[in-house]
C-alpha cells in the first residue's frame, strides 16, 4: 500500500435548475433564482499510486502497423490486489472523514476504475545513469540520440499520489537549460 490522496468541490445541489434558462439571457429572475439558498454537497475523488509492477508495460508490436509502416504500441497495464485494498481504504477513509466533519447522507460509490482513468501516465522512457537499463541520461536527454529531450512522465517509472505537474516543469526547465548550455559549447 502506498499513499493516496483527495480532490473534491462543493456546490448546491439544485443550482442547475436555473441552467436551462440561460438561452433566455442572465435577467433579473435568473440571477434571483440562482442564489437562494439550498442544499450543499461535496464530491470527492481519489488518487492513489500503482505500484511499477513489471508487467505493466508498453511495447512495439511489430504485427499491426500504423498508416507510416510503423510499428504500434501495445499497453499491458492491470490494477493487482494492492490497488484493490487501497480503492478500499480511500473509500473507508473518505466517507470517515466526512462523517467526522459532520457531515451528514455521506454516500461512497466504488464504480470499477482502469488504467488509463488517471492523465499523468509515466515510466515509458526511463531515465538512469546507465544506457543499459535507461532510455534517458540524468538531464532526460536520450542516450542514442542526443540532440532529443523528453520531459515529460516518461522519466519517471513511479510517483506518489500528487500532481506530477510541477516536476515535470521542474524536469523541463533543468533539461532546457542543459541543453542550452550544451548549445553554447557547440555540443549538441
Amino acid at each position: 500500500l502506498r499513499g493516496f490522496g483527495y480532490q473534491g468541490a462543493g456546490s448546491r445541489r439544485d443550482w442547475t435548475q436555473g441552467v436551462a434558462e440561460l438561452a433566455m439571457g442572465l435577467g433579473a429572475e435568473f440571477k434571483a433564482k440562482l442564489i437562494v439558498p439550498g442544499p450543499w454537497q461535496l464530491g470527492m475523488t481519489a488518487f492513489g499510486e500503482c505500484l511499477p509492477y513489471e508487467e505493466n508495460r508498453v511495447t512495439l508490436n511489430p504485427d499491426v502497423l500504423d498508416k507510416h509502416g510503423l510499428p504500434t504500441l501495445t499497453i499491458d497495464c492491470e490494477f493487482k490486489e494492492n490497488e484493490k485494498a487501497m480503492r478500499r481504504d480511500m473509500m473507508n477513509d473518505a466517507a470517515e472523514m466526512l462523517e467526522a466533519a459532520g457531515f451528514v447522507d455521506v454516500e461512497i460509490f466504488d464504480e470499477e476504475s482502469f488504467p488509463g482513468l488517471g492523465i499523468h501516465e509515466m515510466g515509458t522512457a526511463r531515465m538512469g545513469r546507465d544506457r543499459k537499463t535507461s532510455v534517458l541520461n540524468q538531464w532526460n536527454q536520450v542516450w542514442d540520440a542526443p540532440n532529443v529531450f523528453v520531459t515529460d512522465g516518461a522519466c519517471m517509472t513511479s510517483a506518489g499520489c500528487q500532481n506530477p505537474s510541477l516536476t515535470y516543469m521542474a524536469l523541463t526547465a533543468r533539461a532546457a537549460d542543459y541543453a542550452v548550455s550544451e548549445m553554447k559549447k557547440m555540443n549538441l
